[in-house]
């Protein structure tokens, strides 16, 4: 089986069953800069690549593989202040931009009485 052809912000997984990203390629060095998805960064060349048995795959779902991120960094409640007043949401309604409804209401009514 031949290995993909290496595309910039693609993920691919090796024979080994390491998932990995393509962030660079330099024709004129012939070199393939992989990162891995525990952060490890990888210059392969095209022999290499090649010899690795390289499959495409689908990127990981959990986005902080390779980032230096605790649970505590991005899963934080977010602090809602418990306000008596956010109770009534209509009363923060402007009152005059919707002068032309409760007449438009009455009407409607009064037709039909």
């Amino acid at each position: 089986m031949q290995a993909p052809m290496p595309v910039i912000g693609e993920w691919y997984r090796n024979s080994a069953g390491d998932l990995f990203e393509v962030v660079a390629i330099d024709a004129a060095d012939d070199a393939i800069e992989v990162q891995y998805f525990d952060g490890a960064i990888e210059e392969l060349d095209n022999e290499t690549w090649a010899a690795e048995g390289i499959m495409q795959a689908d990127a990981p779902e959990d986005w902080t593989g390779s980032l230096d991120v605790d649970q505590e960094d991005y899963d934080v409640e977010a602090e809602t202040p418990h306000n008596a007043a956010w109770s009534a949401p209509n009363e923060f309604l402007d009152r005059s931009e919707t002068g032309g409804y409760s007449e438009l209401t009455f009407k409607f009514d009064s037709r039909y009485r």
